[in-house]
């Protein structure tokens, strides 16, 4: 499939294009892992880079989430010395 992306262009992506391509990932993972059990296994090193691109969209799709929206008008409170 694809080669592994970058963090900079899976930031430019959207919720739904990054579940769109963790669901494709997780597809490929399915079918690698099928194949390693059969025999057919040809490129192992793509196990890995599936995994890891897979943990990539994963940790980048939960910081957006926990991510909180400022308000233009909302300032820190004070602190009391």
């Amino acid at each position: 499939m694809a080669k592994a992306s970058k963090p900079a262009d899976l930031r430019l992506k959207s919720d739904d294009e990054l579940q769109t391509q963790l669901l494709d990932l997780k597809r490929e993972q399915f079918n690698l892992r099928f194949q390693r059990a059969t025999g057919q296994n040809e490129g192992a090193g793509r196990v890995r880079e599936v995994r890891r691109e897979i943990a990539r969209i994963k940790t980048l799709a939960h910081a957006k989430k926990s991510v909180p929206v400022k308000s233009a008008g909302a300032t820190a409170p004070a602190s009391s010395s």
